[in-house]
């Protein structure tokens, strides 16, 4: 993985205080190996990954960046991506050292005794990778699935609220 950059138009969302909570995505590098091609970055680019295989034939799988959007609200961040086809079983949600992490598997559905004959619908994997601010609870962070859309909520850290400090005499 690359250093991360920040987007033209990195999302950010301030309180009250003035206090910023952003989120930025994370680049991929771009690497000469054998099991990738060239790296498009944009949402909705896709990757070609090879899955090495005992045979000399190595098929190779498509790696999607899913389009995301992300708004603000008063508690925090809610994060909206497209995952056509990923079911909660083969999606994987990751916070490590402040990057939020998806991967979701879509799998091919054919019937045992189908023959493909034409195919306009591609499968593959998706991923994608976000740097968060420190502003982010991520003990509180929740995520649901509906219908190949992934919600994920990033609540604001809770500020201390202001108390007046009393001052004893000796």
């Amino acid at each position: 993985m690359s250093e991360t950059q920040p987007e033209k138009n990195e999302p950010a969302a301030k309180d009250d205080q003035g206090h910023q909570l952003s989120i930025r995505r994370e680049d991929i590098e771009e690497t000469p190996s054998d099991n990738l091609s060239e790296s498009n970055e944009e949402a909705g680019s896709v990757r070609i990954v090879s899955e090495p295989q005992d045979s000399e034939q190595q098929p190779q799988r498509l790696l999607f960046t899913p389009p995301i959007d992300i708004f603000g609200t008063e508690q925090g961040l809610v994060l909206r991506a497209d995952l056509p086809g990923v079911c909660i079983e083969r999606l994987d949600l990751q916070i490590e050292d402040n990057k939020l992490t998806l991967f979701g598997r879509v799998e091919e559905v054919l019937p045992e005794e189908a023959k493909l004959l034409h195919s306009e619908y591609q499968v593959g994997d998706f991923y994608r990778s976000f740097i968060l601010s420190d502003e982010v609870d991520y003990e509180q962070i929740t995520a649901k699935m509906n219908l190949g859309v992934l919600e994920i909520t990033l609540p604001r850290v809770p500020r201390a609220k202001p108390r007046k400090i009393h001052v004893q005499s000796e």
